[in-house]
């Protein structure tokens, strides 16, 4: 917008006075993803391509008998189960950029086109995970009656999520843990996923100063928080929510519960056929699946 000029005063705005175009571009903020950091990526480096299945071989249960001197033992033959982690999933980005266009301009868009890209990327597959994954919690880490032992904790279900406020937020996190304990789920690489509006409640809440720990990295980044009941807590705008009951399916759970693995097959730069100019283009592929439906909890919440 031109200087403000009294009436009958000329402005020069335009003609003698030039706009001026910053070189710098304003900053964009993305949500921070955390994805690769609450799930096992121990098979990635085993694709190749998009359909690839990678077969994953469980550790057999061993039965332990009773014993009596002098009999005869039974003897058994542990048999290993084997799941398929299926790379079925490919996200793409394309665009163009035109000679002219890149000869004049007066910054480097492609970079900073490229780089959206990839941020974009990590955010389109990460919410695609979150929104399937937490239907996959054992049956005993849900619901209104989770604890496979006792039955005796309160995690949420369709129409009655849990009313989350500063008072009980720290109850609800104490009792997911002990939903994962039940499970016998060893503490060491426990982690929650929470929505930022709960992480709010955290922080004000009485426990915030014995509970909350700094993080040496950006949580605008990397979405971590803290740590709480042997849970390193990371908040997140990508977790799958119910418009019906104003909830978030919140995640509890163990780096166990869920593989995850990606792989960039292609990036690459080509000549436009039809203009002059470059094509620009990437394929992700990606699978995903909950290994262990016992290291997992669905805690369905809303504000209170």
């Amino acid at each position: 917008m031109a200087y403000p000029v009294a009436p009958g005063e000329p402005s020069y705005s335009g003609t003698y006075i030039p706009e001026i175009w910053s070189s710098k571009l304003l900053v964009k903020f993305y949500e921070g993803t955390v994805l690769t950091s609450v799930t096992n990526t121990a098979y990635e480096g085993e694709i190749r391509n998009h359909g690839d299945t990678v077969k994953i071989r469980d550790k057999p249960t061993v039965t332990i008998r009773d014993y009596a001197k002098g009999q005869n033992l039974q003897v058994e033959q542990p048999i290993a189960t084997v799941r398929e982690l299926l790379i079925d999933k490919g996200k793409y980005f394309s665009f163009e950029c035109k000679d002219l266009d890149k000869k004049q301009a007066d910054i480097n868009f492609v970079n900073s086109w490229s780089e959206d890209a990839s941020e974009q990327m990590k955010i389109t597959i990460e919410r695609d995970v979150f929104a399937n994954v937490y239907s996959d919690a054992a049956a005993a880490n849900k619901g209104a009656t989770a604890g496979a032992i006792s039955g005796s904790y309160n995690m949420g279900v369709a129409g009655t999520p849990l009313l989350v406020t500063k008072e009980n937020v720290i109850d609800y996190l104490v009792d997911a843990r002990s939903v994962l304990a039940e499970q016998n789920v060893p503490e060491p690489d426990c982690f929650a996923i929470l929505p930022v509006w709960m992480c709010n409640l955290i922080k004000k809440s009485d426990l915030k100063d014995a509970s909350l720990s700094g993080d040496a990295k950006s949580t605008l980044r990397t979405g971590l928080i803290g740590s709480i009941d042997g849970m390193t807590i990371y908040r997140s705008n990508l977790l799958d929510t119910v418009a019906g009951d104003s909830a978030w399916h919140a995640m509890v759970g163990h780096i166990s519960a869920i593989t995850f693995a990606t792989q960039l097959v292609e990036n690459e730069t080509l000549k436009n056929p039809f203009d002059f100019g470059d094509l620009h283009r990437g394929l992700q592929v990606y699978g995903y699946k909950t290994l262990k439906a016992e290291s997992l909890v669905d805690l369905y919440a809303a504000k209170g």
